[in-house]
């Protein structure tokens, strides 16, 4: 066995359960994360989602709560814009619903400020460019941390 591969131990689903529930514990997770973990312990389909009812049950799952934490963590943290957070909890499997709600707790004001302070950070990066180029460099670097194009558009004319 190299170094690369996982050791795979397959468990039975009361070996699983703690194991899963501290999983779970340790973050917030999304169904799909979780699932994924289930399958490496070796579990067959009809256990994944017996213990997936039951996490769900005992609230150590939650879909809403993560969506609302990854995408608070992300914008927080990295300075991620809501297309960006919205494609990678696409990626996840999160449910439309989810989403919305947790793009909703993103606050207006935050949300502006922090796409101005990132345009300024990088308009001092820039060398002497003409208006148009610098305008057009600022803005692919904002629609590349997931802002949105009309917004990157409307912030760009008040800070060059």
């Amino acid at each position: 066995m190299t170094s690369m591969e996982k050791k795979t131990e397959k468990l039975t689903p009361q070996q699983a359960k703690p194991k899963i529930e501290h999983y779970c514990n340790y973050q917030e997770r999304c169904h799909s994360e979780v699932r994924n973990k289930l399958y490496e312990y070796g579990l067959n389909t009809d256990d994944v989602n017996i213990l997936l009812s039951h996490l769900v049950t005992t609230n150590l799952l939650n879909e809403e709560r993560f969506a609302i934490a990854f995408a608070g963590g992300k914008f927080r943290q990295k300075q991620w814009g809501k297309n960006k957070i919205t494609r990678e909890l696409k990626s996840r499997n999160v449910s439309e619903f989810c989403i919305r709600k947790a793009l909703r707790e993103i606050e207006d004001k935050d949300y502006r400020d922090t796409l101005v302070r990132l345009a300024e950070k990088y308009k001092r990066t820039l060398k002497d460019k003409s208006g148009f180029i610098r305008q057009q460099k600022i803005i692919k670097h904002l629609i590349g941390k997931g802002f949105e194009y009309e917004l990157c558009n409307e912030m760009i004319q008040g800070i060059l």
